[in-house]
């Protein structure tokens, strides 16, 4: 697929009823639910501020997590997969999309005027919005984008990544591990090293494959795995091969 953005994998000729994603519980989801949710999720996270320039940190590794980092591409601003607990000093968080447990423990110190978004349960604190809610509840369409590749959207803490290294390191996975359409790819190492996300989320959805969110104790099974370790697949990519 030819992409110059990461939201050019998430264009509204795109939808169809391939599948696009499995979670850890073998449930599917094809490409019409994931362009269309992802575009909810923008126009939710859009009201949390969410806009060039600014992170969104993001705990979990389930396709509600992943929505967060959709929506907060879209709207150009850069995700940080399971950031620490203590990001009072990082005053480019604009929000915590994370499990209302985990917000309402207030296990994250966040700086001043950044936004708690929740999923799971409903929230009963009244500063954490309801992720799963708002999303449904937003409008399934999206403004037309005009983002450019130098745009940041990505970051570790250390380093911070453009939709242009994303999508030049994910060709190289598809082009060394040979990818193709409709391949399963598995992720078994953590969303928190951008190597996952670049091998494990971009590149699939780049080669028209399927994201599987797997783990160590599921019976969900690929065509390849993202990972360091040894895997139950007949392939793996190693986060060392990824070119970062």
């Amino acid at each position: 697929m030819t992409a110059a953005t990461v939201d050019d994998l998430l264009t509204r000729d795109l939808r169809d009823d391939r599948t696009a994603l499995v979670d850890a519980t073998g449930k599917p989801f094809d490409y019409h639910w994931l362009c269309t949710s992802a575009w909810k999720s923008g126009n939710f996270l859009r009201h949390s501020g969410v806009r060039n320039g600014v992170t969104v940190g993001v705990v979990g590794e389930g396709p509600l997590a992943l929505l967060a980092f959709f929506g907060t591409t879209l709207l150009e601003g850069r995700t940080r997969f399971d950031p620490p607990t203590d990001l009072v000093d990082e005053d480019d968080v604009r929000a915590l999309v994370a499990p209302v447990d985990d917000l309402e423990d207030d296990t994250y110190d966040l700086p001043r005027g950044a936004q708690k978004v929740g999923y799971g349960r409903k929230p009963d604190a009244p500063d954490v919005q309801h992720f799963d809610a708002g999303i449904w509840s937003e409008n399934p369409a999206f403004p037309p984008l005009d983002v450019d590749p130098g745009t940041t959207m990505l970051t570790d803490g250390d380093r911070t990544y453009t939709h242009e290294e994303v999508l030049e390191a994910a060709r190289d996975v598809i082009d060394e591990h040979g990818l193709e359409t409709g391949d399963r790819v598995v992720v078994r190492a953590p969303l928190s090293d951008p190597r996952t996300v670049v091998a494990g989320i971009i590149a699939p959805l780049l080669a028209d494959g399927v994201i599987v969110l797997g783990d160590d104790g599921d019976d969900e099974r690929g065509e390849v795995a993202v990972s360091s370790a040894s895997v139950p697949e007949p392939n793996r990519i190693e986060l060392e091969s990824v070119s970062f």
